[in-house]
């Protein structure tokens, strides 16, 4: 049996008064607020401080949806500063089960082009001093992550988007940069020589604190620009700001349709190996 992981001496919103219920999560950016019946705004108190914003409960044909901006809706928080632990608590207190991280990345390969999608499979940490578990002591645990996403919702992402004619690579390793920094020529052209195919700044560590707290999680990545190490090769021009802009705009109205169109298929009720990770965690 996992541990308890509010601590004794502290209390979450949920004890105070009764909290909407969600079973599917979407941290994102933002489109998604007015797609959502009967939503409502709640904020949560969490052990680990305050979520990056007010979280919108609601409903998608007959779901229950809970849709919390990543950054904050004003983008206040650098990926290094986002709460990442407060952000994962809250949709563990509202009865998430599975979540769908959908971000924008950079891409490493010539054949992973702007305007693709790619369903991330592995990750590279390139990050640092960022809070990345619950279990900090006196309780410890070491969870099993061979495979960190959930293959279970990869596979239920790559069908829908070859349905819906999205250019979408089923398989990738994003490696996620500290940030707020882009790379420099030399780090992109390690990268990319490496054979990682996705750079972003955000991946962990989401999708491992959504384990920890026996959650599946799925990455959407919107590739809108090739990354600075590639700049040179066949045709590939150095990016410009309005050109991301431009990929970025058209890549949401895209990720939108295919979340929805992934929220309808989800079996809320079915189980995965992701949803007892840390039956085995301790010792």
């Amino acid at each position: 049996m996992a541990p308890q992981l509010n601590p004794s001496t502290q209390t979450t919103q949920s004890t105070q008064q009764n909290l909407p219920k969600a079973q599917i999560g979407i941290l994102g950016g933002s489109g998604f607020y007015d797609l959502l019946e009967n939503a409502q705004e709640v904020n949560i108190k969490t052990p680990y401080g305050d979520p990056s914003d007010s979280i919108t409960v609601g409903e998608y044909k007959g779901k229950k949806i809970a849709f919390l901006p990543r950054h904050g809706r004003k983008h206040k928080f650098p990926p290094h500063k986002i709460p990442y632990q407060a952000n994962l608590y809250a949709f563990k207190e509202l009865g998430v089960k599975q979540v769908i991280g959908p971000c924008a990345c950079g891409s490493l390969q010539p054949h992973v082009k702007p305007g693709d999608f790619v369903i991330c499979d592995q990750f590279i940490d390139r990050t640092r001093n960022r809070p990345d578990t619950f279990y900090d002591g006196p309780e410890v645990a070491h969870i099993s992550i061979a495979d960190p996403y959930c293959e279970d919702l990869r596979q239920l992402a790559v069908k829908t988007a070859q349905e819906l004619n999205i250019d979408t690579h089923d398989k990738g390793t994003v490696v996620i940069i500290q940030g707020p920094r882009f790379s420099t020529k030399a780090e992109s052209r390690w990268f990319s020589n490496a054979g990682f195919e996705v750079i972003n700044m955000t991946q962990y560590p989401e999708c491992i604190l959504a384990r920890e707290l026996d959650m599946c999680y799925l990455n959407i990545s919107l590739i809108t620009d090739y990354d600075v190490g590639l700049e040179g090769q066949g045709d590939i021009k150095p990016v410009t700001i309005e050109e991301v802009l431009k990929i970025f705009k058209d890549n949401n109205e895209k990720v939108k349709k295919l979340i929805l169109a992934i929220l309808e298929k989800i079996d809320t009720e079915k189980k995965c190996q992701c949803n007892s990770t840390m039956e085995k965690a301790f010792l």
